[in-house]
């Protein structure tokens, strides 16, 4: 079914996030602030951040909060990249310790200007985070560091407790919505992950509603399925500001209920779908799932 583009979309009254607002939103706002943290939460003008917060849950953001990318989706702030702050690590570990915190999720903005693509700072950080809260699971969110594996090698090194990276979009519209990105190359970093640790849960994630057809979101998912993705989000995009790309279309319910629905008879461990999803939604949910069914196919093929 093809998708028509129509120069004004309404918004659904439906579509409502919670106000950021209460004690936890507070106190997680100045302890970000007092260790002089970023977070995806805050710098991509996330829409669950009022309810995650709200929760004692945060996603930090490493490498600076200006990205040396220009997506067109994307609120984070794009430019000249900040110098690394290589003690970053320990103050990630001591935000999640103060919080409580028995998974942590860990994402960057693009760093094309380090050979590495900043896998070190990620690969401390985990470190950092499993010597100060022994037992805390840890996510990471990486980019694609320009299809370099001997940069996924150092992020796999730390044994992170789920690998993502996002696809973000199908494979169509990625000049538009992922500036220097390629579709396939994202494909291949997360088979690259799974083959350094199979054990490892992958996770991907998509954003709808910017001219995809329902046809192109399930050949994605297809994909990411055959590249051994475990667990999948899949949400509303939402325009930052008038710069951003415009939303052509807002998914009804039913339809993310279907990709639900569609993305589990593949073979997901793990599917997230519904208007206000994001990356790091539920994330401890995700892994549950998906170790429980790795442990089922362990029992079944002993």
């Amino acid at each position: 079914m093809l998708v028509t583009i129509e120069p004004k979309v309404e918004r659904p009254k439906w579509l409502r996030a919670p106000a950021p607002v209460g004690d936890n939103y507070r106190e997680l706002k100045q302890l970000v602030t007092d260790l002089k943290l970023h977070t995806v939460c805050e710098s991509a003008a996330c829409p669950n951040i009022g309810d995650c917060w709200n929760r004692r849950t945060a996603t930090f953001m490493i490498l600076g909060n200006v990205c040396t990318r220009r997506c067109g989706f994307c609120a984070v702030q794009k430019g000249a990249p900040l110098e690394v702050d290589m003690d970053e690590p320990r103050r990630v570990a001591e935000a999640v310790a103060l919080m409580g915190l028995r998974y942590a999720v860990v994402t960057s903005v693009n760093r094309d200007d380090r050979k590495d693509g900043g896998a070190l700072l990620f690969k401390l950080t985990i470190e950092a985070i499993r010597e100060r809260v022994p037992g805390c699971q840890v996510e990471v969110l990486v980019p694609d560091f320009q299809g370099k594996h001997e940069a996924m090698d150092i992020v796999m090194e730390a044994a992170p407790d789920v690998l993502n990276h996002n696809t973000e979009t199908v494979p169509r519209l990625y000049r538009m919505v992922r500036l220097g990105a390629r579709y396939e190359r994202s494909l291949d970093m997360l088979a690259y992950a799974k083959q350094l640790r199979p054990q490892t849960p992958t996770k991907s994630g998509v954003m709808l509603g910017l001219g995809e057809t329902q046809e192109e979101v399930i050949q994605v998912m297809k994909d990411l399925r055959a590249h051994h993705v475990d667990i999948l989000t899949l949400g509303q995009y939402l325009r930052p500001s008038p710069k951003h790309l415009p939303i052509i279309r807002y998914i009804p319910v039913e339809e993310f209920n279907e990709y639900r629905r569609l993305g589990y008879e593949m073979g997901y461990a793990h599917v997230e779908a519904g208007p206000l999803v994001r990356s790091s939604y539920h994330a401890d949910e995700g892994v549950s799932s998906a170790f429980k069914m790795a442990e089922t196919k362990s029992l079944t093929t002993a």
